[in-house]
């Protein structure tokens, strides 16, 4: 009697719900939403008032030569009033209106096949996760994948 070997990754993936086409997308917005509220965040030190009390080191050493004016760099600038991508956006169809700006760009659709990149490591991938969809490369990503991404932290 010959009984087939069978993949054990296949087997558990039979076991496992699988998500549909308007799920996987659902859960990609999420995750992107998710990765722009946690790329962009208001300074947390910009209402902080200095203490009179604290040594003023750098101005003594400056103080040897004369008082000098205290001057802002341009990093304070950009880190101090710097705005989210739809903001950007906003701001670019309220100074333009007229085409061509963000909104009415376009460009024709491409000739050659669209690449499909890791989830896990960003390196090409040839490997689809079975329930959620997302792509992986290498059986070391799917182990992490399937550790700490797939199906969690989702509604």
């Amino acid at each position: 009697m010959a009984t087939g070997r069978e993949s054990g990754r296949l087997k558990d993936a039979n076991q496992k719900r699988v998500l549909d086409e308007a799920a996987r997308r659902r859960r990609m917005r999420k995750a992107l939403e998710a990765l722009e509220l946690d790329n962009f965040h208001d300074d947390p030190h910009a209402d902080l008032v200095m203490s009179k009390k604290v040594p003023k080191f750098q101005e003594t050493l400056e103080s040897r030569g004369g008082r000098k004016k205290k001057t802002r760099s341009a990093e304070y600038y950009k880190q101090r009033f710097r705005k989210t991508f739809a903001q950007l956006v906003e701001e670019d169809q309220n100074y333009n209106p007229d085409p061509p700006n963000y909104i009415t760009a376009q460009a024709a659709p491409s000739k050659v096949p669209e690449r499909h990149f890791c989830a896990v490591c960003g390196f090409i991938s040839n490997y689809k996760c079975i329930p959620c969809g997302a792509r992986y490369c290498s059986v070391r990503c799917l182990g992490t994948h399937l550790d700490t991404r797939c199906l969690k932290w989702t509604a």
